[in-house]
C-alpha cells in the first residue's frame, strides 16, 4: 500500500509498498480518506515537536471507511464512515483509572509516538473509532482538532455567560472560539495578524478582537470595561505569548495552555500568587469532548468549509508541504484527500 514517511527533519518519502495491516481481534482495518494537517505535523517536519522520533508516518486528524472488522459489540460494520480518536491510552495507569485517558502516563499518540494515518490502510482499536453518519468526510476529519479545543474549554471551567479571551487564531484557537460560543460564552479573539482577526469575526462569528501588537489591556478595557479577563486560553504554542498571557488574567481567573512549546515557560510568582490564578495545561481530549464537538457541528456552530483553506491529493502532499509552512500561503487548515 501507499504511505508517506517523514524519514528525518525536512524530508518526506512516498512509498508504494508499505506492509498492509492484518485484521486483529478488537480492531478494525480502516481505509483512510481524509488527513488533516496540523501544527504537530508541521513541527515534526521542522524538527520542533516534543516527544518525537524519526522515521515516522505522520497523520492523526483522520477520517475513513471501515474496510474490515470482526464481530463486535460496538455496532461497527464494514462500510461505516468513521473518525479516529488517535490517543492510544493504556487503560491501567493512575491517570486512566480516574478517567483522564487524555494524559495517560503511557500515552502513544497515533502519528506522533507511533506511526499514524498518512497511508492507505490502518489498524485501529474499536474503542478509538467514532461512527460519523450524517457528517461529511471533511467534518469527520475535523472532530479531533476541535475536540482539543473542547477539552481546553472544559478544563477552564468556562460556563454560559462568561467572557473568555482566546489567544491565537490558528486552527485550534478558532475551534476554541467556535465551541466557546456554543457553550454560551462571550468570546474575544486575540492575534498579531489582522487578517486572522477578520477571519475570526467573519467565520468564527466572534464579536470582539484584540490585536496583540497594540497594548492588549487597553483594548480589553475598551471592550469589557476591565483590562483583564477571568478566562484566558492560549492556543499559540509561542513561548512569549504564553508568558505574556499571565498579564491578561484577572484576579481569581484562570489561564489554560492548549498550545505546546518546546522550551521553558517562566512567570512572576508574586503576580501569580496575588491573583490566586489557576494555571492549567490542556492535553489531547476525551470521548466526552468528541461528543461535545459532534453536537456543536450538528447545531451549526462550526462551519468546516470555511476552515479548510487548502487541499491536495495524497500524491501531491509532499510538493505542497513546504509552501504550507510559509505565512504568505495563509493556511488555516490543509486537507489531504485519498480516493
Amino acid at each position: 500500500m501507499k504511505g508517506i514517511v517523514c524519514e528525518e527533519v525536512g524530508k518526506f518519502v512516498l512509498y508504494e509498498d508499505l506492509t498492509e495491516p492484518v485484521l486483529e481481534k478488537g480492531k478494525a482495518i480502516v481505509r483512510i480518506r481524509r488527513i488533516g494537517i496540523c501544527g504537530t505535523d508541521l513541527h515534526a517536519y521542522q524538527g520542533n515537536q516534543p516527544y518525537f522520533s524519526y522515521p515516522r508516518v505522520l497523520g492523526h486528524e483522520l477520517a475513513g471507511v471501515i474496510e474490515a472488522v470482526g464481530d463486535n459489540e460496538a455496532g461497527l460494520h464494514a462500510g461505516d464512515q468513521v473518525s479516529i480518536v488517535p490517543y492510544m491510552h493504556c487503560g491501567e495507569c493512575s491517570a486512566c483509572a480516574i478517567g483522564k485517558t487524555n494524559c495517560c502516563k503511557n500515552m502513544k499518540v497515533f502519528g506522533v509516538h507511533i506511526d499514524g494515518g498518512m497511508r492507505e490502510l490502518v489498524s485501529i482499536p474499536l474503542g478509538h473509532l467514532i461512527k460519523t453518519d450524517g457528517l461529511t468526510l471533511d467534518q469527520a476529519t475535523m472532530l479531533e482538532p476541535l475536540a482539543i479545543g473542547a477539552h481546553a474549554i472544559r478544563r477552564s471551567g468556562l460556563a454560559a455567560g462568561d467572557t473568555v479571551l482566546v489567544i491565537g487564531a490558528g486552527p485550534i484557537g478558532l475551534g476554541v472560539m467556535a465551541l466557546a460560543r456554543y457553550a454560551g460564552a462571550e468570546v474575544i479573539a486575540m492575534d498579531v495578524n489582522e487578517e486572522r482577526l477578520d477571519f475570526c469575526r467573519e467565520s468564527a462569528q466572534v464579536k470582539h478582537a484584540v490585536n496583540a501588537l497594540q497594548p492588549p489591556q487597553e483594548q480589553l478595557a475598551a471592550i469589557t470595561g476591565e483590562p483583564k479577563a477571568a478566562f484566558v486560553i492560549d492556543a499559540t504554542g509561542n513561548a512569549k505569548s504564553m508568558m505574556n498571557a499571565f498579564g491578561l488574567v484577572a484576579h481569581g481567573g484562570s489561564l489554560v495552555y492548549v498550545g505546546l512549546v518546546k522550551s521553558e515557560i517562566t512567570f512572576n510568582d508574586p503576580n501569580f500568587h496575588s491573583h490566586e490564578m489557576s494555571l492549567m495545561g490542556s492535553r489531547n481530549a476525551t470521548m466526552k469532548d468528541f461528543d461535545f464537538v459532534l453536537k456543536a457541528i450538528s447545531a451549526g456552530y462550526v462551519d468546516i468549509d470555511r476552515y479548510i483553506t487548502h487541499r491536495t491529493s495524497f500524491e501531491g502532499m509532499i510538493s505542497c508541504f513546504d509552501s504550507w509552512l510559509k505565512p504568505e500561503s495563509k493556511v488555516i487548515k490543509a486537507l489531504v484527500e485519498i480516493n
